[in-house]
């Protein structure tokens, strides 16, 4: 499907919507400045300290390090945590909410994105399901128990060059054990999913406040690498007949009659946007 018969097929799609699932992978946020950790050069650019040691994206997002090398693995979510906090949402957010106002059911977010970046473009944060957690809350290292915490009032010193952590690092209020961030990691097995079972059980109800209505999977920057965000609109395709406009630059397919677009994120949704009159 070529751009222009895709781009107007994706506004046909969403002007028969009746509810609006948003998903959304690390494509995303690049329009908002947001480093694209895809292969080891896209990391390797954001994090040059890690390219001199030969440790890729995999190797670093890695929960072991909190145990061996606290100050090491602080230094890298501490730097992410800042860099999310002072980033501003593209002008995609902003458009997307606007569609989503205008349908009597609004819409749901579902992403594998850490970054916070839909709470802070204004969508309701009980409208949303972060499936891989969030930089915005933190938990206990030796799992003591304790709920997750906000980690709003949390600021980890991070060297520039070395990109290791400096000075005190974050620790449990209840127990004083070192803190986490409360994000699945790569062979994470004491990841807290509490927060994230919350959010899925939200997500599920809404669903079948909308059963049999026209859904409409609006999908940005989910890449094949880690499908979550892929398999999860392709199952409300099977299970609720929704229809998808998948967006992404590298790996567009998707069959009819849902839509492909082998555009970046901001790109289609402001020309979708401005062929819809918005």
């Amino acid at each position: 499907m070529d751009s222009d018969s895709g781009l107007a097929r994706a506004v046909e799609v969403l002007d028969e919507a009746t509810a609006l699932v948003i998903t959304a992978g690390a494509g995303m946020g690049v329009d908002s400045g947001l480093p694209d950790f895809r292969g080891n050069t896209g990391f390797w650019k954001a994090y040059p300290a890690y390219a001199k040691l030969g440790i890729n994206f995999a190797s670093m997002a890695n929960p072991r390090w909190f145990h061996t090398d606290p100050s090491f693995a602080w230094g890298f979510y501490g730097h992410r945590m800042h860099l999310y906090r002072t980033i501003e949402p593209h002008r995609g957010f902003a458009i997307l909410r606007r569609w989503a106002s205008r349908l009597s059911a609004g819409s749901f977010v579902f992403t594998s994105n850490v970054d916070g970046q839909f709470q802070r473009a204004g969508f309701d944060d009980n409208r949303i399901n972060e499936c891989h957690g969030s930089l915005d809350w933190l938990q206990c290292l030796d799992a003591c128990g304790a709920p997750l915490f906000s980690s709003s009032q949390v600021h980890v010193e991070v060297d520039p060059v070395t990109f290791r952590a400096r000075g005190a690092l974050p620790l449990c209020p209840h127990c004083g054990a070192l803190a986490r961030p409360n994000v699945l990691m790569f062979g994470d097995f004491r990841w807290d999913e509490a927060r994230c079972r919350e959010q899925t059980d939200r997500l599920e109800q809404w669903l079948d406040t909308v059963f049999g209505g026209r859904i409409v999977v609006v999908e940005c920057g989910a890449g094949l690498a880690i499908p979550t965000v892929r398999d999860f609109g392709e199952q409300l395709a099977s299970s609720h007949g929704a229809r998808i406009v998948r967006i992404n630059v590298r790996e567009p397919e998707v069959a009819l009659p849902h839509v492909e677009l082998a555009l970046g994120a901001l790109d289609a949704l402001s020309q979708i946007d401005a062929l819809r009159g918005s």
